[in-house]
């Protein structure tokens, strides 16, 4: 039954992504069609229209696997020997860096948004407490 799920799930993920490309299709825009479904995705998931429950199993079996999809980028590089110049490493410290970058970025953020969070907790918490005193 899980996997029936995870399957619904992925497929659902797909939707948003089928979407992103009949947006782009229609629009003629030079936005990647996934990067439209993730937008559209995530809006939705904002306002509440779609619950996270609904993705969430497909969305991290997909990001398991995500490292697979790597592969053909990194064995493509194969075909291009002058990356591994001074050029390249040059190119490769710039992927370094802006990853480094992302993540301390994102780490920040989520620490931010988590403080928020707790903050509004608290505050509910508090407002509950004074209201039934």
């Amino acid at each position: 039954m899980k996997i029936i799920r995870i399957i619904a799930q992925v497929g659902i993920l797909w939707l948003f992504y089928f979407i992103g490309v009949l947006i782009v299709e229609w629009t003629g825009i030079f936005i990647p069609p996934s990067i439209i479904g993730l937008v559209l995705l995530w809006a939705l998931l904002m306002l509440n229209i779609i619950k996270v429950k609904l993705i969430q199993e497909g969305a991290g079996f997909l990001i398991a696997f995500l490292t697979l999809f790597f592969i053909p980028a990194t064995v493509g590089v194969v075909d291009y020997p002058e990356l591994l110049t001074v050029s390249g490493l040059l190119l490769v410290l710039a992927v370094f860096l802006s990853t480094i970058v992302t993540i301390i970025a994102t780490g920040k953020l989520s620490q931010y948004i988590e403080r928020k969070e707790q903050a509004m907790k608290e505050d509910i918490g508090h407002a509950s407490t004074r209201h039934h005193s």
